[in-house]
């Protein structure tokens, strides 16, 4: 595998990488900032998807490490093929520049990310498994005098019998929480610890510490201020 140099145009347009946990950094401002810390690649280049193969144009990159007898056989061969190991996470990207990349290009967070940039991070949220409404929605439940008898945390009335005589779609109750993916949009990369791969942004990220993350350049710029 070939480490892409720092100097070659061509980087993704997102990474790989796994949420380590928070931190708190002080700007030159002297303001204290709570961070998070992501371990950011590298990422190996396992596939280049064109228009002529594919319909489309993208990068795939692989994330981690993974033994063999953990792949399926199709899996090793598409791996094998690329001539990289097998990763724990494979994703798809947009490459930006016109430099050329390669399968087994190795991908550093210092090539994708500077500091100042704005990212989306994309991460399973932690799950809390089957909540009730006041866990779930922030219902305030029922006064606890004035008659209430084993209703304190329900949450209410539902519908009328007769019309429209069913429960909408949609109605907020008690159910399965968390475990599902969250999209943090617009945070800003404090630093960029390139001899650790790893990324500083301001605020708190989506999953677990030693979660899997996503992130992306900022889809939808923050307004100027």
């Amino acid at each position: 595998m070939s480490r892409l140099s720092l100097s070659n145009s061509a980087v993704l347009s997102g990474l790989i990488g796994k949420k380590l946990g928070m931190t708190e950094v002080v700007d030159d401002n002297g303001r204290v900032l709570a961070a998070t810390v992501i371990q950011l690649g590298p990422c190996t280049v396992s596939q280049l998807k064109t228009k002529a193969t594919d319909g489309y144009e993208a990068v795939q990159v692989t994330f981690g490490r993974k033994k063999p007898s953990r792949v399926n056989k199709p899996l090793r061969g598409h791996f094998a093929k690329a001539g990289v190991a097998p990763g724990i996470v494979t994703r798809e990207f947009a490459k930006v520049g016109e430099g050329e990349l390669k399968p087994g290009d190795v991908i550093t967070v210092a090539d994708v990310f500077k500091p100042g940039d704005l990212v989306d991070v994309q991460g399973l949220s932690k799950g809390r498994g089957f909540a009730g409404v006041m866990k779930r929605h922030g219902f305030a439940g029922f006064p606890a005098s004035r008659g209430t008898h084993e209703y304190f945390r329900h949450g209410g009335s539902i519908g009328n019998r007769s019309f429209p005589g069913r429960v909408f779609k949609g109605l907020k109750m008690p159910g399965h929480m968390g475990n599902q993916r969250v999209t943090i949009s617009n945070l800003r990369v404090l630093r960029v610890l390139a001899e650790d791969n790893a990324l500083l942004v301001h605020g708190s990220a989506p999953g677990p510490n030693g979660g899997i993350v996503i992130v992306k350049r900022s889809a939808k710029r923050a307004a100027a201020g």
